[in-house]
Formats: C-alpha cells, sequence, structure tokens
C-alpha cells in the first residue's frame, strides 16, 4: 500500500469516529450521523479484508485476477441501500445486505476466476 492509500484510510477512520461521536452526543445511538458511520465502517472494513485476502490469493496463485476497483463501487451501491434500508426496516434487514453484498462479491470473483463455470 502507498502512503497515501494509507493516509486516506487512517482519515476516513477518523472522520467516521468523529462522526459517531458527534452523533451520539447530539442523538443518540440511533441517529443518522451514527447509522451512516456504522456503515461506512463495514464497508471500509470489507474493502480492506477482501483487498488483503486477494492480494494472498493473487500472489499464492489461488486466483489469476483480482480487481478491488469493482469492489469500490460494489460498496458505494449496496452501502446506500443498506444505510437506507436501516434507516426504514431496521438493524437485522440492513445486515442482511451487507452479508448479500459480501456474497455477491465473493461471486464476482469466481466468476472473473473461471470458478463458476465450465
Amino acid at each position: 500500500m502507498t502512503r497515501a492509500t494509507i493516509a486516506t484510510l487512517a482519515a476516513l477512520f477518523l472522520a467516521g469516529t468523529a462522526a459517531v461521536a458527534v452523533a451520539r452526543f447530539f442523538g443518540g445511538s440511533g441517529s443518522r450521523g451514527s447509522i451512516l458511520a456504522s456503515v461506512t465502517a463495514h464497508w471500509l472494513g470489507a474493502y480492506a479484508l477482501w483487498t488483503f485476502a486477494g492480494g494472498l490469493a493473487l500472489r499464492y496463485g489461488v486466483l489469476s485476477v483480482y480487481d478491488g476497483t469493482l469492489f469500490g463501487l460494489l460498496a458505494l451501491a449496496m452501502g446506500f441501500w443498506q444505510y437506507r434500508t436501516r434507516l426504514r426496516a431496521g438493524r437485522e434487514p440492513a445486515l442482511a445486505i451487507f452479508v448479500g453484498g459480501q456474497l455477491a462479491w465473493l461471486a464476482i470473483v469466481g466468476a472473473q476466476n473461471g470458478l463458476l463455470g465450465p
């Protein structure tokens, strides 16, 4: 990872932590700011873990292709959907969307590497 990437991740983490603190101070743990920070933290954590796992899988020859950019696009779309669902339907349906997004990414990576086809 480059220094710019690490600095960006650290800044996003600190901004998320600050947003949660401010949201809890002004509105409680279920406020919109707190929910947004939680959803953002979910997807940033998933991005970090998938990138790490994808890099290791490429290094050791388990995968032939891994493009983390596609995960970023998936995370933006699914994160928006998760946030809206959390506001309307509650925590459990929103977490189901998060897990579904992870399974969708696993299927995409499998398809890119020929693991799902003949």
